[in-house]
């Protein structure tokens, strides 16, 4: 009898979700994903993705998303939430108000696991530096910092479903560096801040332990977790733009020297022991 393939829905096959999408297509998963473009949905289609243009409102949804989520057994929310403001008491919860627009649907679809794609942005940055681990209270300074925040606390607390979440660090790539964009710039500010990064197939390699892990097994401790995500070295800002700037012969950044630096030093000893990941690439 031929087993049957568990299906994954990715909301949101943009830089991360569309090499997520067809590594597990790879590993015999059935995939569905979701974007805004119309004219994705042939890339979608002819990588062996299910596809679906799916828009994500305030308070409403442009699109089949109850098709999308029928019979799925783990939904990926991996939509970032394209806010550049600083908190302000007159910013809107725009973001948050998208969240609360799709759990009704997930509420319905039966979905019993969902893996929210966050960041590390909800940990504030400080002096003096310290360690952040999961059990540090979110303390965000950026407004999409906070609204990653109250979106999490909306996703774990629903009873109908259970949300991991994973606070990824800075997303890097073949095609994405942020050296790219410092280079050769002046008055760079936190020169001794700790690199908190990873790879985007690091990134892809611990979405999918955590769904193998959890399909696999029927009683998984791993659900209604979070997770940080960042790659175990943590060089210092001047140290690693300027040795990326040497290795991509590009000029070098300069940075502001007469100040105390913040930051923080991201730990990802939870990823590595409890769901036993070996981070592939430096960053």
């Amino acid at each position: 009898m031929k087993k049957e393939r568990k299906k994954i829905a990715i909301l949101g096959c943009g830089w991360l979700g569309l090499p997520l999408a067809k590594s597990l297509l790879s590993k015999g998963y059935e995939v569905k994903g979701s974007t805004t473009s119309e004219s994705k949905l042939e890339v979608l289609k002819n990588a062996g993705i299910l596809p679906y243009q799916i828009q994500l409102e305030e308070h409403q949804i442009i699109g089949n998303m109850e098709d999308f989520l029928k019979e799925t057994d783990v939904l990926v929310i991996d939509i970032p939430p394209g806010l550049r403001r600083e908190i302000s008491s007159s910013s809107e919860m725009t973001f948050v108000n998208k969240i609360k627009t799709l759990i009704p649907y997930i509420e319905k679809s039966g979905i019993q696991k969902v893996i929210f794609v966050s960041s590390t942005s909800v940990y504030g940055d400080s002096f003096p530096i310290v360690e952040i681990t999961e059990e540090t209270k979110p303390n965000p300074d950026t407004e999409s910092g906070k609204q990653l925040v109250i979106a999490e606390t909306l996703l774990q607390s629903n009873p109908h479903f259970k949300t991991t979440v994973i606070h990824f660090g800075g997303l890097l790539g073949d095609d994405r560096h942020p050296i790219k964009f410092l280079a050769g710039k002046t008055n760079v500010e936190n020169p001794d801040a700790p690199i908190n990064m990873i790879q985007r197939e690091d990134c892809i390699g611990i979405i999918e332990t955590l769904i193998d892990k959890g399909l696999r097994q029927a009683q998984s401790d791993n659900w209604n977790e979070t997770f940080n995500a960042v790659a175990p070295q943590h060089p210092t800002r001047k140290e690693y733009y300027h040795k990326k700037a040497e290795i991509l012969n590009l000029p070098l950044p300069t940075f502001v020297e007469n100040s105390e630096s913040i930051g923080k030093i991201i730990s990802s000893k939870k990823v590595e022991t409890i769901l036993g990941y070996l981070f592939q690439k430096e960053i």
